[in-house]
């Protein structure tokens, strides 16, 4: 075969793929990765709704921030804040051990539940407990549920979101 032939060929299989790639529906192309949250370490702020935020018998959902901080720690240690009335409350647990739950959401086990004033976490209760969280990246409203107790008392956190996209820091 001469070289032009072979030329006009190999144009034309060309042209033959690149148009049977344009055909194809996007939703065959492959989707961009969902990110993941909690996530790689650093600060994830999510906007909404504080519905509840109770300490024993102490009821703090009335000055409940409309932000949830999740902090991720370069070990894994994964804590939701709530804050309100300039105190904070962080339900903390190992994130190798979140585990799929109903609805898509996730389940993080508890260990902890860390207390502080302004951007300091001073205090530490050992709890049991869990938080049960949607993946905020998805574009739908998502909840954070956390509950927890100690041999003293007990903890309840709940967030929802709006669906908006979540602010990042390190």
């Amino acid at each position: 075969m001469g070289f032009e032939i072979e030329m006009k060929l190999y144009a034309l299989a060309a042209a033959a793929l690149f148009s049977a790639v344009l055909a194809l529906p996007a939703s065959a192309a492959p989707a961009a990765p969902l990110e993941t949250f909690p996530g790689a370490p650093g600060v994830i702020a999510l906007s909404g709704k504080c519905a509840k935020l109770v300490v024993a018998k102490f009821d703090a959902t009335k000055g409940c921030k409309n932000e949830l901080a999740s902090v991720t720690l370069a070990n894994g240690v994964v804590t939701f804040i709530f804050t309100s009335d300039g105190k904070a409350l962080g339900f903390q647990g190992d994130g190798s051990g979140i585990k799929p739950a109903s609805n898509g959401n996730a389940r993080l086990p508890l260990s902890l539940v860390t207390t502080g004033v302004g951007n300091k976490m001073t205090g530490e209760v050992k709890v049991a407990g869990f938080c049960t969280f949607g993946n905020p990246y998805a574009g739908k409203p998502i909840a954070v549920e956390c509950t927890a107790e100690s041999k003293d008392s007990s903890f309840t956190g709940s967030f929802r979101t709006g669906g908006k996209l979540v602010k990042k820091g390190k």
